[in-house]
């Protein structure tokens, strides 16, 4: 599916997603990644729900988001409470959805100038 969003400037871009491949800001990128509303977007080494760890979601608060949005792949798959724990800790909001939703969720927080940082299983 591809999107069209409005942009600011320098705010990272999901600019279309499909299964194994996320295209941030017309790069193409294969697998997971962590897309943080400004900075690097970089690569993110789980593949399916299940490789989920505690030092990914480690990965993902260095980028010092107010939210996350975790997207689980082409299905809704909840993570276990315990992988999120950091992020409750650090009283960072995250929501879980499909990848494709996630990746669209984010463009529209990016946009409002949100620090939101997505967080794709592709």
């Amino acid at each position: 599916m591809r999107f069209q969003p409005d942009s600011l400037a320098g705010v990272n871009v999901v600019n279309s997603f499909a299964p194994g491949q996320v295209i941030v800001n017309a790069e193409p990128w294969p697998g997971s990644v962590i897309v943080p509303w400004k900075g690097d977007v970089r690569a993110w080494p789980p593949k399916a729900p299940g490789d989920l760890a505690p030092e990914h979601v480690a990965a993902v608060l260095e980028c010092n988001p107010e939210v996350v949005i975790y997207g689980s792949g082409p299905g809704l798959r909840f993570p276990p409470p315990a992988v999120m724990r950091a992020l409750i800790e650090a009283r960072v909001g995250y929501e879980t959805m499909d990848s494709g939703a996630a990746c669209r969720t984010y463009n529209v927080l990016a946009t409002e100038g949100r620090r939101v940082v997505l967080a794709v299983l592709a």
